[in-house]
């Protein structure tokens, strides 16, 4: 899509998550996608109209790139179809319809409801020990629901929590300030935990993961009832239900 024109844009139904935005396929068609960028979990695209398409995947959302001449689709949740320049036809689907789009200039994207309070990226020089610890002084909730939030990382989900904490040794249950002190500066705890998130995210991009809800390179997730995995730990992995998503930890090694 980057530096590609829509030649032609089809919206088949008239929401997403929230309704798709007032004229939106006739606002696309004809202006060029400058660039292909990501904030958090959104992908933003600016455009020559000065306009900004921002998307989220949402639970179940994908986007396929093919040719006219390939092979029939199902297109039962085929929601979104954009007909770019080059010949490629981008599909969004999307069957629990969790997906977003919206259509915004681009000059007051910084203000943008979901983008305007997002915490640092996991993976920039901006976030270290010193900024997660800032983040959550004070805070009583459990370490593992204050990593979900997206105001003190951005863009880290279930999966890479759980297992950064498992990496640093940490309980997803321990309350979040313990590791800061009270002036928010960063005890031991939050260097190493800052360092584990950088870890497994590297880990899984560097092996171009999808995150698979049966990867077998997980430490931690979706591995109740197994032994840890850590050299010489004994404990057996865990499973506890915390701010309703599903936490797997072991509860020997982390404390």
């Amino acid at each position: 899509m980057a530096n590609r024109r829509f030649d032609r844009v089809i919206v088949r139904r008239p929401d997403l998550r929230a309704p798709f935005p007032r004229r939106f396929a006739a606002r696309l068609t004809g202006q060029t996608v400058l660039a292909v960028e990501r904030r958090a979990k959104y992908l933003v695209l600016p455009l020559s109209s000065q306009e900004t398409l921002l998307m989220h995947l949402g639970m179940s959302g994908w986007f396929d790139v093919g040719r006219a001449h390939d092979a029939p689709r199902d297109g039962r949740h085929d929601h979104v179809v954009f007909y770019m320049s080059s010949g490629a036809i981008v599909t969004f689907s999307d069957p629990r319809r969790f997906g977003f789009m919206d259509l915004i200039a681009t000059d007051t994207l910084p203000e943008h409801p979901v983008l305007g309070t997002l915490g640092p990226e996991p993976l920039s020089p901006e976030f270290d020990a010193a900024a997660l610890a800032r983040a959550v002084r004070g805070r009583k909730t459990p370490l593992k629901v204050a990593l979900l939030d997206q105001r003190v990382v951005a863009g880290l989900g279930n999966i890479y929590a759980a297992e950064a904490l498992h990496v640093a040794r940490l309980s997803p249950q321990r309350a979040a300030s313990t590791i800061a002190t009270r002036s928010g500066a960063p005890r031991e705890p939050a260097v190493r935990l800052a360092a584990a998130i950088k870890q497994v995210l590297s880990e899984a991009i560097a092996r171009q993961s999808s995150p698979s809800y049966r990867d077998d390179r997980f430490r931690v997730y979706d591995r109740e009832a197994e032994r840890c995995r850590r050299a010489r730990c004994g404990g057996t992995i865990r499973r506890r239900t915390q701010a309703g998503r599903s936490t797997f930890f072991c509860p020997v090694c982390q404390r």
